[in-house]
């Protein structure tokens, strides 16, 4: 419960110890699970003193036991061990210190921890930490190579040596951090960060050689899974040899065996490559030369064509044949012009024939009233009417006699 305080009536330092003991009180026994860092077991004493760390988090807090608790476990549990402890927390009010009282003590076993990592493995591969699209393609020739591995150790001495000799060229950026133990965690996880942080940095390993389970357990925990899945940089996961395998190995884009087959991964190896270069440059040659060379047969074979070789002769034969059609068209022509010549004279002759000018010119006259009306019958006239006569070279006036 909160409590009232204020500058005018503060608490004294005694009575917020005090009250913290109180709450510490209630909260009762519970199991925690750490790693022991520190160890002290004096020779007589009736009390051994540990420190319980957790392994994800820079977090330690102090446990006492009475001797005989510890003495059911002292075979199986040491310094870097994993134990779950029942305990109650205590406050020791002079010094205001928290510390738990455990009353019994339980090894963590290789099962039960590679049980946990199972269910671990389970609720990141639900949540996609592992899906194969999430993986990130390495580049071709990293130019800067981020490398997390311990201090002088054999991993990182296989990998800085594998990739200068596959690729003198190749820059490393080193960051030595713990690779077991509790302290491990922590400084994986902040040197990823770091290296994921530099521009130029095109891929990470992270190394380490051999070990047991337990050992290993620092690159299967929760944070460095999900520290990794959120970089930016394609990281390469080196861990242990063959038959290891840390859940690091399923969210990094790429796994390696060892430390050694990390190196050939990432960097190409400058021998092989010229080879391939070498290989492709002899390879595009013969391509071309053999395209020449068809190309070549073709336009001999083209060339070798009579149209192509002799390519008027084909005009000749045909300029006979336009000859003897344009002879032929004009003989077509001039008969149908006699004929048409023909038929007009016949025409023309016929309509002269039936012309009345040609009846006239034979002697006929054509008598007119004056309305223009030709006079076909006797009748149409009357005595003593004037009638104008129409013969072949004029015409006069007439006037009709009783």
């Amino acid at each position: 419960m909160a409590v009232n305080t204020s500058p005018e009536s503060p608490l004294p330092v005694g009575e917020v110890s005090r009250l913290i003991g109180g709450w510490i009180d209630r909260l009762g026994a519970v199991w925690v699970e750490g790693q022991i860092t520190q160890l002290s077991r004096r020779p007589g004493a009736g009390v051994v003193f540990l420190t319980l760390r957790d392994p994800s988090y820079d977090i330690s807090v102090s446990v006492t036991c009475y001797r005989q608790v510890f003495d059911a476990v002292a075979d199986v549990v040491s310094e870097g061990a994993r134990v779950v402890v029942l305990a109650k927390p205590e406050w020791y009010a002079p010094r205001g210190q928290l510390s738990l009282r455990a009353a019994e003590i339980r090894p963590v076993g290789v099962g039960e921890l590679l049980a946990r990592l199972e269910q671990l493995k389970k609720a990141l591969t639900r949540e996609g930490l592992f899906a194969p699209e999430r993986k990130k393609p390495l580049p071709f020739l990293p130019q800067l190579i981020g490398l997390v591995c311990g201090r002088a150790s054999a991993a990182e001495r296989d990998v800085l040596e594998n990739a200068r000799h596959r690729w003198p060229a190749v820059r490393f950026e080193v960051r030595n951090v713990a690779v077991q133990g509790v302290h491990a965690v922590p400084q994986v996880v902040q040197a990823v960060k770091e290296l994921d942080a530099i521009e130029d940095v095109d891929v990470i390993i992270v190394a380490r050689g051999g070990g047991s389970v337990e050992d290993l357990l620092p690159f299967s925990d929760e944070q460095l899974i999900r520290t990794v899945a959120e970089c930016r940089t394609p990281v390469v996961s080196a861990i242990g040899h063959e038959p290891d395998n840390p859940l690091l190995d399923h969210v990094a884009d790429l796994r390696a065996s060892t430390p050694t087959d990390a190196a050939k991964k990432v960097v190409p190896d400058v021998g092989e490559e010229y080879e391939r270069v070498r290989l492709l440059r002899d390879r595009a040659r013969r391509c071309v030369a053999a395209l020449v060379e068809r190309e070549e047969r073709g336009l001999a074979h083209a060339l070798a064509r009579p149209s192509i070789e002799d390519p008027h002769r084909m005009i000749d034969e045909r300029a006979d044949h336009v000859a003897d059609l344009l002879d032929r068209g004009r003989r077509c022509l001039r008969h149908q012009l006699d004929r048409a010549d023909s038929e007009l004279t016949h025409t023309r002759a016929r309509v002269v024939a039936l012309s009345p000018a040609a009846t006239l010119k034979r002697g006929y006259a054509v008598l007119q009233k004056t309305d223009g009306h030709a006079v076909r019958d006797p009748g149409e006239v009357a005595p003593g009417e004037a009638l104008r006569a129409r013969v072949s070279e004029g015409e006069f006036s007439v006037r009709v006699d009783t």
